[in-house]
């Protein structure tokens, strides 16, 4: 098993670095547009080598596209292209899905691409971020299983096996409205929450003076690389303001029982946020 991964970051390092460690592969080959995300890459042991794309996909029986959203949607019929009379395998991982579906919805080589979305990762970002285990024990997400050849979903719901996910199956519209919900938001959230604090408070370093583990666990994600997230927010930008809406919703709630020192109110809405814990 020959497996290429197009986009040598966070996500595509963590998954080259288990997936060899515990034998799903003979050999991990690379691909990254960016020279210097290459190279460290290829002199880490992440990859054996990296080569051009085509080059990549022709020595490659299973092709992982970990490349921002945006990217993902311009290179993968591309990819699909060049994989035509193979039974060569696509999948990538990106965060949203119906309109990556839609990109290939017509392609003649569609059943070889099984979309999907391993939901792990850090706030840091580029090929020096991989670790191990990132993606253990953690939900890997197939969507529109139909539309793919079962071997093909067999073979990633292997790989993902092999990397220690729970594999669940979802439609595209279902995933991409539940990842606005808990995880997409969660960014925002932080971003919005780091510019509060940095226009309310210029002295930095009484900033860091006064942080304690609460804040810095709550504005971590705002560390997040934007090449990332701009597409994510672009994509799924149904959905995410629909949760905006939501959260917006409940902050003016809080707010409003502040504002007229309605205690008991307060007191009830924390009680009622106090319940996510038994589902987390």
């Amino acid at each position: 098993m020959n497996v290429c991964i197009i986009g040598l970051g966070l996500i595509g390092g963590s998954m080259a670095l288990d997936l060899k460690k515990r034998g799903f592969s003979d050999s991990i080959i690379g691909v990254d547009n960016n020279v210097q995300h290459a190279n460290i890459a290829k002199l880490s042991g992440l990859v054996e080598e990296t080569v051009p794309l085509e080059s990549g996909i022709t020595q490659s029986d299973l092709i992982i596209l970990a490349t921002p959203i945006d990217a993902t949607k311009g290179l993968l019929p591309e990819v699909l292209d060049l994989c035509l009379g193979t039974d060569k395998v696509v999948t990538d991982v990106g965060s949203t899905k119906a309109g990556i579906i839609e990109k290939v919805m017509n392609h003649p080589n569609r059943a070889q691409f099984v979309a999907a979305h391993p939901m792990a990762g850090t706030e840091f970002s580029g090929p020096l971020a991989a670790i191990s285990r990132l993606f253990d024990y953690k939900t890997a997400i197939i969507c529109e299983r139909q539309q793919s050849a079962e071997t093909a979903v067999n073979l990633v719901v292997r790989m993902f096996e092999t990397l220690h996910m729970n594999v669940i199956f979802m439609e595209a519209h279902q995933h991409d409205v539940s990842a606005a919900y808990v995880s997409h938001i969660s960014h925002l959230t932080s971003f919005a929450l780091s510019l509060a604090v940095l226009e309310k408070e210029k002295d930095e370093k009484r900033i860091l003076d006064l942080a304690s583990g609460g804040f810095a666990s709550t504005v971590r994600l705002a560390k997040s690389s934007a090449e990332m997230w701009v597409p994510v927010f672009d994509q799924n930008a149904t959905y995410i303001l629909e949760v905006l809406d939501t959260y917006i919703e409940k902050l003016n709630l809080f707010r409003k029982s502040i504002e007229e020192k309605k205690l008991d109110q307060l007191t009830e809405l924390i009680h009622e946020s106090n319940k996510i814990q038994k589902i987390l």
